[in-house]
């Protein structure tokens, strides 16, 4: 017979946060966006980064004259944002729908570097390494 629980108890943990496990995909995804400004030039609007750790910081608290705090030092808690260098290799063309923004078109650099195109294969050390090689050449022989 299996044992169970006497009187009830609270369960532990949010649901939100199930399956306990791993992921799959160590980088972040940016879901939200601000809102965009046409009136300025063509802008980034949003840069990956991802929480890498906490520390602490000893620091002057200034505040009003009266505060028994003021102008003492202190000691807070800091969180270290990791952000890798970001490379531009691509922009994605917007148009506006009923149903709301759809990509049109994305426009591709003629230079990627090696360690982007590793990404695009499961085994780079097997493969010919030919990804985006077409569309370089069909740009190159219009310009």
């Amino acid at each position: 017979e299996m044992s169970h629980r006497k009187f009830e108890a609270p369960r532990h943990g949010n649901l939100g946060f199930l399956p306990r496990k791993r992921t799959r995909k160590h980088r972040g995804k940016i879901r939200s966006f601000p809102k965009d400004d046409s009136s300025k030039p063509c802008h980034l609007t949003a840069f990956a980064g991802w929480k890498a750790g906490m520390t602490h910081v000893a620091r002057e608290c200034i505040r009003v004259p009266s505060s028994r705090l003021h102008k003492k030092e202190i000691i807070e808690a800091v969180t270290i944002i990791e952000t890798p260098p970001v490379k531009i290799v691509g922009i994605v063309g917007y148009i506006e729908t009923p149903r709301g923004l759809r990509a049109l078109t994305t426009v591709w650099t003629n230079s990627l570097d090696e360690q982007f195109k590793r990404r695009f294969y499961k085994n780079w050390y097997r493969a010919k390494g030919k990804a985006f090689d077409r569309y370089a050449t069909k740009f190159q022989n219009d310009g």
